[in-house]
């Protein structure tokens, strides 16, 4: 298979379009058309379909990217490494990490980071959306509870648990009673369910506030407007100064966080030193760690 026509195949495939990949990389229309057509003859498979204004891959030209995007990256940074004489990692870095953990522990861990590996440019989009690795480019996520990709490969880098917690001006209720709560969506109205040292016991709420962001509520209950369900890594530092008191670990099961990258024989090694700094941060990946480092 000629790899040019497999290189210049992904080129278009990424950009979506033939024109659009020739505007980018100031390549010529005609060549860029020959060689997807070469390639296209060579499988005897059709890899894109043709609309009028754009191109679509097929199911065939999907699969076939997927895979030759991944290889040729690996060809690439293996050039790389080996020209400039050794695997020191280089070049950009794109992460994908929850907009909580973002805003909350990235710009610490990005800053030490960049100082430990001067030679990676760092990129760091923060969002809660569940990103296409491959489609868009990214070279590593950190996600919440993912669900199985067999296009991904990772570990669990951290676990989080809910508390429920309120300023101390504001006084738990007396059984049967409702606390006033602050609630990520509107309607949520169902009572929590707490663990303490007499067992399970469930609280009864009535939501005061809807609020979207996990920072937004906490700034709420600090300012006394209810009680909250609330990671402990958040929390965990208002808690030990006493600005939150804490009422109860909801009855839940622990929050873990993946660090989660495309399928690849070799990991680069600029994704393999960014794994490596986290494991370095977070050692034991508990709760209780991850909120000394955000406190």
């Amino acid at each position: 298979m000629d790899l040019l026509a497999l290189a210049d195949f992904t080129l278009v495939a990424r950009h979506g379009g033939i024109g659009k990949a020739a505007r980018a990389t100031a390549r010529p229309k005609a060549t860029l058309s020959r060689r997807v057509a070469e390639l296209e003859a060579t499988l005897r498979l059709r890899l894109f379909e043709r609309g009028a204004r754009d191109l679509k891959l097929t199911e065939e030209g999907r699969a076939l990217y997927e895979r030759a995007a991944a290889l040729l990256t690996e060809l690439d940074e293996t050039a790389a490494a080996i020209a400039s004489g050794g695997t020191t990692p280089r070049g950009r870095l794109r992460v994908s990490a929850p907009l909580l953990f973002a805003q909350v522990a990235m710009g610490r861990i990005a800053a030490e980071f960049a100082r430990r590996h001067p030679a990676v440019q760092l990129d760091v989009t923060a969002e809660d959306r569940a990103v296409d690795l491959i489609e868009e480019g990214y070279d590593l996520a950190i996600r919440v509870e993912p669900a199985p990709d067999v296009a991904l490969v990772g570990r669990a880098l951290l676990r989080d648990r809910l508390v429920v917690v309120a300023a101390p001006a504001v006084a738990r209720p007396t059984p049967g009673a409702a606390a006033p709560a602050v609630v990520r969506r509107a309607g949520d109205t169902g009572a929590w369910r707490l663990r303490g040292d007499a067992g399970v016991e469930t609280l009864a709420v009535a939501p005061v506030l809807a609020l979207s962001s996990m920072v937004m509520i906490r700034d709420a209950v600090r300012a006394g407007a209810g009680a909250a369900q609330l990671p402990i890594s958040l929390v965990g530092g208002d808690i030990a100064a006493g600005r939150l008191v804490c009422w109860g670990d909801l009855d839940a099961p622990e929050i873990a966080l993946w660090t989660l990258y495309p399928s690849r024989r070799l990991l680069s090694a600029r994704v393999a030193a960014f794994l490596d700094h986290l494991r370095d941060t977070f050692p034991t990946g508990s709760p209780e760690e991850l909120a000394g480092f955000v406190a």
